[in-house]
């Protein structure tokens, strides 16, 4: 019953939303170019898919390949913050200070450096994406319980054993959680590169039809972002499920 509660409730909450904003599109006579409604929405979608999906395929790829790397990335540097104290003391502080830059201001420089290809889109979603799994990771791995490391120890277990056995495993909830909020953010940091220099993607394509007031397609181009942002989102629940159950297996 919970698990059927947690899908009926935000459909709904959407269903209810989506038949509000049609009501007040409707019954207000508001222009399309101001806030078209969802059944038109919906129908330049089905009309225009093909050319809606050749702008979400370089979007997803590279939203996917910045998650993917951060993911990489965050997880190594928790790794050495979590086992080295000098490398926790020399690297956190500055890992925060660079959280605390507006990142919207520097996609620019990603331009000039690497630039106006994918490279530079992926470098920023990366940018942006690695500092949950890193946060996420590191918490995890020191959340584990002291006196099954020292049992670990005094059953002569390696430093490698114990990660794998004990402290990965422990820590994975966090690390998904992370994750999650990276792919988010991956996302974001393309459509950040898309809207300053692509000539493809779903950015490109909001920032095109919004100069030509054409709201319909930047509408259009938004929800199937969100549909593309659904789908990693749904992957990386579906590596969680996985991950719980290898290990719940290896644990019987």
């Amino acid at each position: 019953m919970a698990g059927l509660r947690s899908i009926v409730l935000p459909v709904g909450l959407a269903l209810l939303v989506v038949l509000g904003w049609q009501a007040y599109v409707s019954l207000g006579d508001i222009p399309a170019v101001i806030l078209p409604s969802p059944v038109s929405i919906v129908e330049y979608i089905f009309k225009r898919h093909e050319i809606l999906l050749t702008h979400a395929i370089p979007t997803t790829l590279e939203s996917a390949a910045g998650f993917l790397l951060a993911t990489v990335i965050g997880v190594i540097l928790a790794i050495v913050i979590t086992y080295s104290r000098i490398a926790r003391e020399a690297l956190y502080p500055n890992l925060v200070f660079f959280q605390l830059i507006p990142k919207i201001a520097l996609a620019p420089l990603f331009i000039i450096w690497l630039g106006i290809g994918s490279q530079s889109r992926i470098a920023f979603s990366i940018f942006i994406a690695f500092f949950p799994v890193v946060i996420a990771t590191t918490a995890g791995l020191l959340s584990v319980d002291k006196s099954m490391v020292r049992l670990c120890r005094g059953l002569t277990a390696t430093e490698w054993q114990i990660f794998t056995s004990v402290r990965f495993p422990a820590a994975l909830p966090y690390i998904f959680s992370g994750m999650k909020i990276a792919v988010t953010l991956a996302i974001i940091g393309v459509i950040i590169g898309e809207f300053i220099t692509a000539q493809a993607g779903l950015g490109y394509l909001i920032i095109f039809s919004t100069a030509r007031a054409d709201t319909q397609v930047s509408m259009a181009a938004i929800v199937v972002l969100c549909i593309c942002g659904l789908l990693l989102y749904g992957l990386v629940a579906l590596g969680e499920m996985l991950a719980n159950r290898f290990y719940a297996t290896e644990s019987r």
